[in-house]
């Protein structure tokens, strides 16, 4: 028994502190948009959101909403409620194939990033993403996503699984010695902040063939001409040995998941064994249609124009406040308190001075690292960001120091 989860552990550790924030009330906030930045609660009070994944401020952007709001009209229908291993609307093959041009390989859609996860993961461990056709040895990175680490059993079942420390190339290299085929599982840009070792695991892979599975949805968008993601950025192809899942909910600005494949071949084994790939339904009418329209925007100068304004604001921040993350090129900050309830108390003044920051704590983060996290976006103005810099100074006072979390959201 657990050797891949705990969730006792994790409830009777994690809960405490979950509880403290629903009575702070920083969770489960009923709210409504007054802008696209700005969140009013029921009670009337105004905030900035800083803790939106929206990196680009493309949620609201009228082309997108344009597009979704077509894509119904044009189809006369909200969704087509059946597998795609059915049927698939023609509307679907566009916007896959816009994806599949923009990334430069082939790219599926999936309902979310976490459902193309669970469908992917299980058919590594079975060995029918591989080249070779073989259970590997799966490696997850300490700090893989809690999406790739709830999939941990599942896999166990099908071969050998282990964990190893945070970005630990040798311990990787050690073990593509030692066994034939070897599968690692990580984030291309951890949501705590960080980023995995791209160039050097794709060595390890040209030398051992090294099998590798990146979630790269906090990179989507933010980094490429064509907003590739960081991982997708330093290859010069995805070669038949990775597959890159991310988030299209997030800085892309649409809805679901993405799942760049690679070879063709593996898309019939996908869509058929794929667990929710196969028996769910995908995306719905109008998140097909602002896919569309984000590809478009993507393909346009409007994507370097964002890319610029979100690297200005992350410099100004990195300026006016001090983190482990700073300079690193990622709009994740996180600001660390260490205690708990500390950090809960933090969020909630913070809140009452305008601005959502959202209190992390273990199971988020390890044991005494709770801190605010920050994202970043480029619709975020400079007087929000010197507005929120201003009042965590009031707040943390000599506190504000920088440190590093550890554990993953």
């Amino acid at each position: 028994m657990h050797a891949y989860r705990n969730g006792i552990s994790a409830v009777n550790y994690g809960n405490p502190a979950w509880e403290a924030a629903k009575l702070a009330e920083l969770i489960d906030i009923r709210t409504d948009y007054l802008t696209p930045n700005v969140m009013r609660r029921l009670d009337g009070h105004e905030f900035v959101n800083l803790c939106s994944c929206s990196y680009l401020g493309l949620h609201s952007h009228p082309d997108i909403l344009e597009g979704a709001i077509s894509a119904i009209r044009e189809t006369g229908a909200l969704d087509l409620p059946i597998s795609r291993i059915r049927l698939r609307l023609n509307l679907l093959e566009e916007f896959e194939e816009g994806l599949t041009a923009l990334f430069g390989v082939r790219t599926l859609s999936a309902v979310t990033s976490s459902a193309a996860t669970a469908g992917v993961l299980p058919l590594i461990a079975s060995g029918h993403m591989g080249p070779d056709g073989k259970p590997p040895l799966m490696i997850f990175d300490q700090h893989a996503h809690f999406s790739m680490d709830y999939i941990k059993p599942i896999c166990g079942d099908e071969t050998e699984v282990v964990t190893c420390r945070h970005n630990d190339l040798d311990f990787i290299e050690d073990s593509c010695r030692k066994h034939k085929m070897v599968a690692y599982v990580c984030d291309g840009v951890y949501s705590m902040g960080g980023i995995a070792p791209i160039r050097e695991l794709l060595s390890l892979q040209d030398r051992y063939g090294l099998f590798l599975f990146i979630d790269d949805s906090h990179a989507l968008s933010l980094h490429g001409v064509k907003g590739e993601g960081y991982a997708r950025s330093v290859m010069d192809e995805v070669s038949e040995r990775t597959i890159i899942i991310a988030s299209l909910g997030k800085a892309f600005g649409g809805s679901g998941g993405a799942i760049m494949l690679g070879p063709k071949a593996r898309e019939d084994i996908l869509t058929r064994f794929g667990g929710p790939l196969a028996w769910s339904q995908g995306l719905n009418v109008p998140g097909i249609g602002a896919g569309i329209a984000s590809v478009k925007l993507h393909n346009s100068p409007e994507l370097a124009r964002r890319q610029a304004l979100l690297r200005s604001n992350m410099a100004l921040f990195d300026e006016l406040i001090p983190t482990q993350q700073a300079g690193n090129g990622f709009p994740l900050k996180v600001i660390v308190i260490g205690d708990e309830d500390r950090a809960v108390q933090a969020s909630a003044r913070m809140l009452d001075a305008g601005f959502y920051s959202s209190a992390v704590f273990f199971p988020i983060v390890k044991r005494g690292a709770a801190g605010l996290r920050i994202m970043l976006r480029a619709d975020n103005t400079e007087a929000e960001i010197r507005g929120f810099a201003r009042a965590l100074a009031e707040i943390l006072g000599n506190d504000l120091i920088p440190a590093q979390m550890t554990n993953d959201a």
